[in-house]
């Protein structure tokens, strides 16, 4: 939550890339003071480093990749991102049954210094250029991430074009989210952010071994490994339709199959309070949970972060996307925190709320959600916000 407040405001004075690198420093350092911690004080601090730098990471990551992208591929490149973040978490979820975890934090510190490097070679975004007022750094950008034969003249245009327009409106507060103006924007980004937490993900990952156990598994490991088996391919899944079928649909489709999930998993646990076959008990939760993570990974893990990256103009991009970061990781915190109380209350009641939000979920999209596919983001931006309106036809001319 502290790297989201400032996410935004980092992004928008040092850039996409000097952001990306100061989030790796903090989760170097905090890996490296876990590694070497002498008591507790030092995991503590080891990971608060990490969360401030991955509150950081997760605002700047997606914004980037959707500022280099063409429209054809942006929603696919956003989605490959969610992916490697599936994989790499699969991974620390393997890892995690075999390792110590200080030879974990040390596998940890090894894809921030890759990044750190890569950081170097790689072009700033141009939009951001655009928004700072490097004219000349912004083609060049854009020819390094187009290709040297691609003729970028339309698209810088476009660029310079739109940022010219918000340069004439005042200066973003967090207050201003809340105008005429960008409240559809906040109310889909910061809604799809709530459902997105409060429809159980973290309880369910961060306890995911504590549920099988309970539920009647001898060890948590074997569904634990299970869970992610299903994550992986789903993701990939989830890349090669998100360009094809749309962001809607897939929101939706997966929303629904979390409902599902969670109905199955406080079915597993409400036949367990009745003493019904433990055999039930065990199959309702390992399908509850898999078709949970399944249907999770397919859209409603990464789409909302898409969207989000997508909706807002740059001039507003900092505040908002500072909000909707923060929101997203309160979530995380508030749901993280009260699942063990929830349990204690009603373990089966607690999945059929979850179960309940997903559905609402779905109710939500259909209603509020836009269509971004195939748009590019000053499209996007303009349809949503009607003092950039006049920007629109112009764009829509060019496109």
């Amino acid at each position: 939550m502290l790297g989201a407040i400032v996410s935004g405001t980092i992004a928008d004075r040092v850039g996409r890339r000097c952001a990306m690198a100061i989030s790796d420093v903090f989760c170097i350092l905090g890996y490296l003071l876990i590694v070497f911690s002498k008591n507790s004080v030092w995991l503590d601090l080891g990971r608060l480093s990490i969360g401030c730098g991955i509150g950081l990471l997760s605002y700047v990551v997606p914004v980037y990749i959707s500022e280099i992208t063409p429209k054809n591929l942006r929603g696919r490149f956003a989605a490959v991102n969610q992916l490697m973040i599936c994989c790499g978490a699969s991974l620390a979820y393997a890892l995690g049954t075999c390792i110590t975890w200080r030879t974990l934090a040390i596998v940890g510190v090894t894809p921030c210094l890759l990044q750190l490097v890569g950081l170097l070679v790689i072009p700033e975004s141009p939009r951001w250029l655009a928004k700072i007022g490097h004219s000349g750094a912004l083609e060049e950008a854009l020819q390094k991430l187009r290709g040297k034969e691609t003729d970028i003249s339309e698209e810088a245009a476009d660029i310079k074009d739109f940022t010219e327009k918000l340069q004439h409106l005042p200066q973003s507060k967090m207050l201003d989210l809340f105008q005429k103006d960008y409240i559809h924007a906040v109310t889909v980004g910061v809604g799809l952010m709530v459902l997105q937490q409060f429809g159980g993900v973290n309880a369910i990952c961060f306890y995911a071994s504590e549920i099988f156990v309970s539920a009647g598994f001898s060890s948590g490991n074997t569904g634990m490994l299970a869970m992610v088996a299903v994550q992986i391919p789903m993701t990939a899944l989830g890349v090669l339709l998100l360009d094809k079928a749309g962001r809607r649909p897939l929101l939706m489709v997966s929303a629904a199959g979390t409902c599902l999930g969670c109905l199955l998993v406080g079915l597993s646990f409400l036949s367990k309070e009745h003493h019904w076959a433990k055999d039930l008990n065990v199959a309702l939760a390992l399908t509850g949970i898999l078709i949970f993570s399944g249907s999770f990974s397919l859209g409603m893990g990464g789409i909302p972060w898409v969207i989000m990256s997508e909706i807002f103009p740059i001039h507003m991009k900092g505040s908002a996307g500072s909000l909707v970061t923060l929101v997203s990781w309160l979530g995380s915190w508030i749901v993280s925190y009260a699942f063990n109380f929830l349990l204690l209350w009603s373990s089966y009641g607690t999945f059929f709320m979850f179960a309940s939000i997903c559905g609402l979920t779905v109710v939500f999209v259909e209603r509020l959600v836009p269509e971004t596919k195939g748009r590019t983001l000053e499209e996007i931006q303009a349809s949503m916000n009607s003092s950039l309106a006049p920007v629109s036809s112009g764009i829509n001319r060019a496109a």
